[in-house]
């Protein structure tokens, strides 16, 4: 079955708009596990928009105790800034289960294309390095279609983390064939070659089944904007439930 990772920040927005702790991180992330998630995503950035490197380390204990994957993305190049540590420092604190390395800048609302890794791989490397020494999974975001998935496996990684942004919008347009072929077409070349395959972006429980149903053995699904959104009118429990059971199909 494909595991369920519920990414929080949209939690932590709503809580930044107010200041205070008001809605909890914490306790959203302990319901969704309570309600089934395998796994909690959080994508700290430097500018701290949403989860902030203090929600990190505070999940850190709490995922090891309800014993489920913790996954820690970002951008391994953006330095230290302020209270922002750097990703690596975050990483290493916190001693999570995986860490998902996107190539995002501060001038993104959202990740929204994959690493390229024919120009990357060197900046790259010493990352990877430092990652397998912590005993660490590490995930790449990349593009569906993607010709550097050799290269992936020559430098070390375990998982990539299919960028399903185009398949959640050619979805919505009517039509999206072409974005799932050549999901597919990754999957099982990232297969050959002994890597994992996670997906993540823009998924939600519309298009969720019609993905896993035709991009075979996905490992993890990382969600938060369309779950965090569907659960605003269901219910976090419910909403969590339901996703699992398409996982489940």
């Amino acid at each position: 079955m494909t595991a369920l990772s519920v990414n929080v920040n949209k939690i932590a927005v709503l809580r930044n708009s107010r200041g205070g702790d008001e809605p909890s991180v914490l306790k959203a992330a302990q319901t969704a596990i309570g309600a089934g998630a395998q796994g909690i995503t959080v994508h700290p950035r430097p500018d701290q928009r949403h989860i902030t490197p203090e929600d990190v380390l505070a999940l850190a204990p709490l995922c090891r105790r309800l014993n489920v994957e913790y996954n820690i993305e970002g951008n391994p190049f953006a330095p230290a800034r302020g209270s922002y540590p750097g990703l690596m420092e975050l990483i290493r604190q916190a001693q999570p289960t995986q860490a998902t390395l996107v190539p995002d800048s501060d001038g993104q609302l959202t990740s929204d294309h994959g690493f390229d890794l024919r120009k990357d791989a060197e900046r790259l490397r010493p990352y990877i390095r430092q990652l397998n020494d912590l005993g660490v999974r590490i995930s790449v975001f990349m593009d569906a279609g993607s010709p550097d998935l050799a290269l992936a496996k020559q430098l070390g990684i375990a998982r990539i983390e299919l960028y399903t942004g185009p398949f959640a919008e050619q979805f919505a347009q009517g039509d999206a064939s072409p974005a799932l072929a050549l999901c597919r077409q990754s999957a099982l070349q990232a297969q050959e070659l002994g890597i994992g395959v996670n997906a993540g972006h823009d998924l939600s429980q519309d298009n969720l089944g019609l993905f896993l149903a035709s991009v075979p053995n996905v490992l993890e699904v990382s969600i938060g904007h369309a779950l965090i959104g569907e659960a605003l009118y269901d219910g976090l429990d419910a909403t969590v439930k339901r996703y699992l059971a398409i996982c489940r199909a």
